[in-house]
């Protein structure tokens, strides 16, 4: 019976020993998850709340809250201009960056193509109650000029409103035709009277084109158009180089030289007068130095 009793304790002894070991290893297992766990959310990427579009939205639609969804988006890498509520929560400060403000009804309007889930930026946005169109791509304190152009005067059929030019005038200035450069960089805000930077008409001629001027840029080109013709010349979009004067003439673009006139030397004469016998006698001397 004791020998019985004394197995049954061994057994037991060793299942528990055996048991403590299990218990061990597994505590060691849920402890390394968990350290692993901790070290990759240290490593995750901190997110914030961004608003993005909820479906397909072209230039001009309205933009109301429900074409709109909040999701994650990695702090790191937010593009500039997002917004973080679709409307403002109560108290918010001026520092929200909101879709809407607080109990604002009146819609916005889309200035570029959304595709799903793609962030809304406000560059790309009206302000509440403005519908796209040349107002909405105004900078503050410049002014929309329209300048005539056709497939001669420039790229016209390549331009989209954000594009960039330079403007060059051509006309007379005295008795030589002149073409000089008098407006360098100038934005384009309107293709006709499309300001749509994602139409697709690649092919279409534009016969006018507005762009974002200062009131002094207005008078100046208002005075060239009247005055010759404007051709436009594209900006590489990642051009930030300045160019200096340019004016060419019909002289400079032949390669003439002006032709200089040389008046002939006139020989100086010097003459003493003499009267003899009532007779004026012009006598030629040797001129003092």
């Amino acid at each position: 019976m004791r020998i019985v009793f004394a197995l049954v304790l061994l057994a037991g002894l060793g299942l528990a020993g055996f048991a403590v070991f299990m218990a061990q290893g597994y505590i060691e297992q849920i402890q390394a998850e968990r350290d692993q766990l901790i070290a990759m959310r240290d490593q995750a990427p901190h997110l914030s709340d961004v608003v993005v579009a909820k479906k397909t939205m072209k230039y001009g639609d309205r933009i109301t809250r429900d074409d709109l969804q909040t999701i994650k988006w990695p702090t790191d890498s937010l593009p500039a201009g997002v917004f973080n509520y679709i409307e403002a929560p109560d108290g918010a400060g001026s520092d929200v960056k909101a879709f809407f403000a607080r109990g604002e009804t009146r819609p916005r309007a889309a200035l570029r193509s959304f595709e799903p889930f793609e962030p809304v930026l406000a560059s790309k946005v009206t302000q509440p109650g403005v519908d796209a169109g040349i107002n909405a791509n105004l900078t503050p304190g410049m002014r929309a000029f329209a300048i005539r152009v056709d497939v001669l005067s420039g790229v016209s059929g390549f331009l989209r409103p954000g594009d960039r030019v330079d403007v060059y005038w051509t006309g007379r200035i005295g008795d030589s035709n002149v073409t000089k450069l008098i407006q360098t960089g100038v934005r384009l805000i309107a293709i006709d009277q499309n300001a749509d930077a994602d139409r697709t008409e690649e092919t279409m001629i534009a016969r006018t084109v507005t762009v974002e001027v200062t009131p002094e840029q207005v008078a100046a080109l208002t005075q060239a158009q009247s005055t010759g013709s404007l051709t436009l010349s594209l900006v590489g979009s990642n051009d930030v180089s300045e160019v200096g004067p340019i004016e060419v003439d019909q002289r400079t673009l032949l390669g003439l030289q002006e032709e200089v006139v040389v008046a002939p030397e006139v020989k100086e004469v010097c003459t003493v007068r003499t009267n003899k016998g009532g007779e004026i006698v012009v006598v030629e001397i040797p001129c003092p130095d």
